[in-house]
């Protein structure tokens, strides 16, 4: 009867390491590329994006350029202020002002204007053709049944490193 019991228990701990083993052959495998990544490897020298990169280097300077006439201006101000001349002081707060807000639009539609122009370089339709491809193609390769992008918001909460895929897609794609 005791040996019963241990066969019993034996067989029964097989059973459950065998079912645990069989669940894991069924796992799903994820695979993760950062799209961003790929694209700028391949396109980064582009003209296209050249005149991204200097339209985004001349609205920062303009930017800087508006901030410190700011500061200037409320360092102005901040001395009318303690000498008491009111009219100059009020004078330079209502160009501080405008100004202000003329950085505050500026800014909006340079950013608005930077993206548009981001977005229509990230969907070049011709790599995103060859980018599917090959993400099928080492996705399959990878025994992965989903590839996620890192470029979705709140697409991936949490990932390991060991299912990016994004350095093989670029020497794939190089291929």
């Amino acid at each position: 009867m005791k040996s019963l019991k241990k066969a019993l228990v034996v067989f029964s701990l097989m059973v459950c390491a065998m079912a645990a083993m069989n669940a894991q052959q069924h796992i799903t495998n994820f695979g993760i590329v950062n799209t961003e990544k790929v694209y700028n490897h391949f396109y980064r020298n582009s003209a296209a994006i050249k005149t991204y990169e200097k339209k985004k280097a001349d609205m920062q300077a303009e930017i800087n350029k508006k901030t410190k006439e700011l500061k200037d201006l409320k360092a102005s101000k901040d001395q009318f202020d303690k000498i008491g001349d009111t009219e100059a002081a009020n004078k330079l707060a209502i160009e501080i002002k405008e100004k202000t807000e003329y950085l505050r639009d500026y800014t909006t539609t340079k950013n608005l204007e930077l993206q548009n122009l981001k977005k229509s370089l990230s969907e070049s339709n011709e790599f995103y053709v060859k980018l599917s491809k090959t993400i099928k193609r080492v996705a399959e390769n990878e025994g992965l049944s989903m590839v996620l992008s890192l470029q979705g918001e709140n697409a991936i909460l949490w990932y390991s490193q060991t299912v990016d895929i994004t350095d093989k897609v670029i020497k794939e794609m190089e291929k």
